[in-house]
């Protein structure tokens, strides 16, 4: 015993784990079935049929016995050369290898025929061998986060994240999908078309936004969606507008997922949206009258009670994000989820010092939580300064622009841009102050396209441009009435937000 009562480890920090040592150490043999191991060897001489399936679902690592992984290996390495399994191939295989020897000769290729049960059980054999390949994974990974706890040298978080990526690797390699019938897949799409026909509305999330609801039919479950612009155009914006419109018009549960600033700053965002106060007044700069505080308390009933979930942890490793996703679905009904932004968040420790690889394994992991959960992830995207450089153009935005990885537009089934004029300095008309395009660059299940939409920077929320176009003429009608009236017309107070005649704010 070392001082202070603690055992130390006699082993090195990289050394790989024994199973055999870590099992007489606490007392247990690793999780291993020999004789189920040499009877799949057998029936593999003897009813070589049986290859395509066992390689469909077994690996090198699913034999515990190093004798047992050689046969198989040079059983793997002859049908990947279209070479028929026998005692003779498979023995002049490892002959070749320098392996035939160390399991024993040909007599105990010949010694695996005589344990065979049937190659009818194969499919049983399989299942157990890869159940025992499981549960020594986790013993594996198990012992791993467990000595790795014990060094002080190693920073918490990047302990979590390891935990997090062994255990998920081992979970894994259990999830396989048999193949399906077309028979059936087709009845369950009937079933699914016969659903949504007794829908009245959209199929998905809704926007709130009736354009992009026209051509989306909302966020569908399973799909990542991106949003990229360059910075300070609007993506936190627009997606506050999107969490709001789904969590308080329609009662639907969103998880934000905030890298960049912290959840008291997107809650004063949404208050400026929800009460169109003025943003100086929200943000403290400007004392707010007592009638005030009534409106912004009555206003906001409908937020506070909203089924909104923040959480705004900086550089949240992916692994962490999928657990906080999986337990967020399951305890509190999320049926959508944002990311605020996807190049802020932290990938595998073994990519971060590949930039390009560790954002595709982020995009990768946005993608399968999403198809794994059934709900749409809306991630947000940094573009790279090519659109502001292209020559000739009006710096409108392509795929080719998304920043880092071109594995964020092939993961996505939908990518979006947001494009404004005014912000590019490509028209100095005041009529293009806050006119905003929506550009719809990919859309694997539907059509793209542009929409137009307005950014109303003192109310630091977006509108469809029909919306907009409604809301003047309506407020051009009631004008003229009351003017007709001899009444006097009601002109709001201009606004202090300390918005510019750009249309720009604080809040982007």
């Amino acid at each position: 015993m070392a001082e202070g009562g603690k055992r130390r480890s006699v082993r090195s920090k990289d050394e790989k784990v024994n199973l055999d040592t870590l099992g007489l150490e606490v007392g247990n043999i690793p999780p291993q079935a020999l004789d189920v191991e040499e009877a799949v060897l057998g029936a593999l001489l003897i009813e070589p049929n049986c290859i395509d399936e066992v390689l469909g679902e077994l690996t090198e690592s699913c034999f515990y016995s190093e004798k047992n992984r050689m046969i198989f290996e040079a059983m793997k390495e002859l049908n990947n050369e279209h070479i028929a399994l026998d005692f003779l191939s498979v023995s002049q295989k490892m002959k070749a290898k320098k392996t035939l020897d160390a399991i024993g000769g040909t007599v105990a290729l010949v010694q695996l025929s005589q344990k065979i049960g049937a190659a009818a059980h194969i499919e049983y054999y399989v299942r157990i061998l890869k159940q025992k390949c499981i549960q020594r994974e986790l013993i594996t990974a198990s012992y791993d986060i467990l000595k790795s706890s014990y060094d002080d040298a190693i920073n918490v978080d990047n302990l979590i994240d390891m935990a997090q990526t062994k255990l998920f690797a081992a979970i894994q390699n259990n999830v396989k999908r048999d193949v399906q019938d077309i028979g059936k897949v087709i009845t369950a799409a009937l079933d699914d078309i016969e659903r949504l026909q007794k829908v009245s509305g959209l199929s998905g999330v809704p926007s709130g936004f009736p354009t992009l609801d026209q051509m989306t039919q909302g966020w569908q479950p399973s799909d990542l969606i991106i949003l990229a612009a360059r910075p300070s155009v609007g993506k936190t914006a627009f997606v506050l507008n999107l969490t709001r419109n789904a969590a308080v018009d329609h009662n639907m549960p969103v998880a934000f997922f905030s890298l960049e600033m912290p959840a008291i700053q997107l809650a004063k965002r949404m208050m400026v949206s929800e009460t169109r106060l003025s943003a100086d007044k929200i943000k403290g700069g400007v004392k707010l009258e007592d009638w005030e505080w009534e409106q912004l308390n009555i206003q906001l009933t409908r937020l506070q009670s909203a089924p909104i979930y923040i959480d705004d942890t900086p550089s949240l490793p992916v692994m962490e994000f999928r657990s906080k996703v999986k337990k967020l679905v399951k305890q509190k009904g999320v049926r959508l989820v944002v990311v605020d932004y996807l190049q802020l968040m932290q990938g595998p420790a073994e990519l971060r010092a590949m930039r390009e690889q560790e954002v595709a394994a982020i995009s990768r992991t946005l993608k399968a939580t999403a198809k794994e959960m059934n709900v749409p992830i809306i991630a947000l995207s940094q573009l790279s300064r090519k659109s502001e450089d292209r020559v000739g153009s009006n710096r409108r935005p392509q795929l080719s622009d998304l920043r880092e990885s071109g594995s964020i537009e092939q993961d996505a089934d939908m990518v979006l841009f947001i494009h404004r004029h005014d912000y590019q300095g490509i028209s100095s008309d005041a009529a293009d102050v806050g006119r905003t395009q929506l550009i719809i660059a990919k859309h694997r299940n539907g059509a793209i396209g542009d929409i137009d939409m307005r950014f109303r920077s003192d109310e630091v929320r977006f509108v469809d441009e029909k919306e907009s176009l409604v809301n003047i003429a309506q407020t051009v009608s009631v004008a003229s009435a009351m003017n007709n009236d001899d009444a006097a017309v009601y002109s709001p107070a201009p606004s202090d937000s300390g918005a510019g005649l750009d249309g720009t704010s604080d809040f982007m």
